[in-house]
């Protein structure tokens, strides 16, 4: 089991599986903010930010798979980009249902080096107050989904990295 997964993620099919994932949630998410129009959040941005820095990070990685040593610090990065989304879900999930006390602005806070929200607007840009995300299926919550994505994200990157880490 363990040799099969080494395999998987030192193959491109690692970085794949990531940057389409990444592609998808990206592709969930706007759906549901242009074509059912349940628009976004601060923290449903910052969360987009962090699935974008895996698709970036993916994307990085499948061009560096052959190097060594590029292929374990991009996977060191997609740890931190996990461990950014897994706080961004956890916080959406904790206030839509009332664990902590909490609202967002309307404004990302984003700083101007990195104003995605102003560049580009129609993937980053708030439109409404954090309190509740949608319904995606079965009754299951958006922030739901999330809180199970995150972890999974987490134990993926840490295993993908310790695997890389490790002499073929």
């Amino acid at each position: 089991m363990f040799n099969a997964l080494s395999c998987f993620f030192r193959s491109q099919w690692y970085w794949l599986a990531m940057i389409f994932s990444g592609i998808a949630m990206e592709s969930i998410a706007l759906y549901y903010q242009y074509g059912l129009n349940y628009g976004p959040c601060v923290l449903c941005i910052h969360v987009r930010i962090w699935v974008m820095a895996f698709i970036l990070l993916g994307v990085l990685g499948l061009m560096c798979r052959n190097n060594r040593p590029l292929s374990i610090l991009i996977s060191l990065l997609t740890v931190v980009a996990a461990v950014g989304f897994s706080e961004r879900s956890w916080m959406t999930f904790a206030i839509e249902r009332n664990l902590i006390e909490g609202s967002c602005t309307m404004g990302a806070g984003l700083p101007d080096w990195f104003a995605l929200d102003r560049w580009f607007p129609a993937v980053f840009e708030p439109w409404e107050l954090c309190g509740w995300t949608p319904d995606l299926l079965f009754g299951i919550t958006m922030a739901e989904a999330l809180m199970v994505a995150a972890p999974l994200a987490i134990i993926t990157t840490l295993l993908a990295t310790y695997t890389l880490s490790k002499k073929a």
